[in-house]
C-alpha cells in the first residue's frame, strides 16, 4: 500500500484516497472504511484522515452522513470549470455550443413568450447592422443567440451559455479574422430562418437550423 511521504500530510492523504477511488477501490455510493482503518493504510493519523475527507468532500467526491459514515459521491474531482473552458480549442467550444444551443432552440420554440420573441427580433436586427467591425458583430451575434437560450427557460442552459461566452467570443473573433470575411447576407438569412422557426413554435426545425449553423461553423474552423 502506498503511503504518504511528504507534507502537507492532509493534501497527500486526500490525493491517495482520490487515486484509490479512481482505481475502483470503492464504487460510486460505497461507504469508506472508518478512520481507524484508513489511517494506517495511508500512514497518517486519524486527524489527518479527517482533514483529507473534508478536502474531498469540498471537491464533491465524498459526503459525510451523520451517524452513517462517509460515502463516495463522485469517481473523480473535476477541474474548475473556468480552467477547462479557458484551455478549450475552437472546435471544442463550438461542439459545446451545439449541445447547448440545439436543445435551447427546441425548448425556446415551445416556451418563448411574445416579449421574448420581440427581444429576439430586436437582437437579430441589431446583428444585421453590426457588420463593419468583427468584435461588434460577434457581440451582436452572441446577444441574438443568448436571446434564444433565455427563451428556453432553463437556468442551467443559460448558465452554461454564459460561462462559455468569454472563450467563445475570443474563438469567434480569431476565426473570423483568419477567414477575412463576416456578416454576409446569407448568414443573416440563416439566423432569420432560425428565428422564424422559433416564432412558429417548430421545435424540430429550430433545433435542426441551430445545429446546422454551428456544424458549418465547426467545419469552417478546422
Amino acid at each position: 500500500m502506498d503511503q504518504v511521504r511528504r507534507a502537507p500530510l492532509a493534501d497527500q492523504a486526500a490525493e491517495l484516497l482520490l487515486e484509490r477511488i479512481r482505481a475502483g477501490s470503492w464504487p460510486l455510493g460505497a461507504k469508506l472504511p472508518g478512520e481507524t482503518t484508513l489511517a494506517p493504510q495511508l500512514g497518517v493519523g486519524r486527524s489527518t484522515v479527517r482533514e483529507a475527507i473534508r478536502q474531498l468532500a469540498g471537491r464533491g467526491v465524498l459526503t459525510s452522513r451523520q451517524g452513517a459514515g462517509v460515502f463516495v459521491t463522485a469517481l473523480d474531482a473535476p477541474e474548475p470549470w473556468e480552467t477547462v473552458v479557458h484551455r478549450a480549442d475552437v472546435t471544442t467550444v463550438i461542439e459545446a455550443r451545439i449541445a447547448i444551443e440545439t436543445e435551447a432552440a427546441n425548448l425556446a420554440a415551445q416556451r418563448r413568450t411574445p416579449s421574448e420573441l420581440r427581444a429576439m427580433r430586436r437582437a437579430l436586427a441589431e446583428r444585421g447592422l453590426r457588420r463593419s467591425r468583427i468584435e461588434e458583430h460577434v457581440d451582436a451575434d452572441t446577444a441574438f443567440h443568448r436571446s434564444i437560450v433565455l427563451a428556453a427557460h432553463n437556468p442551467l442552459l443559460i448558465e452554461l451559455f454564459d460561462s462559455l461566452t468569454p472563450r467563445s467570443r475570443q474563438a469567434m473573433i480569431e476565426m473570423l479574422r483568419a477567414r477575412g470575411r463576416f456578416g454576409e447576407d446569407t448568414d443573416q438569412d440563416d439566423h432569420l430562418r432560425l428565428l422564424e422557426a422559433v416564432a412558429e413554435r417548430d421545435g424540430d426545425a429550430a433545433a435542426a437550423l441551430s445545429r446546422a449553423h454551428l456544424v458549418a461553423m465547426r467545419e469552417a474552423s478546422s
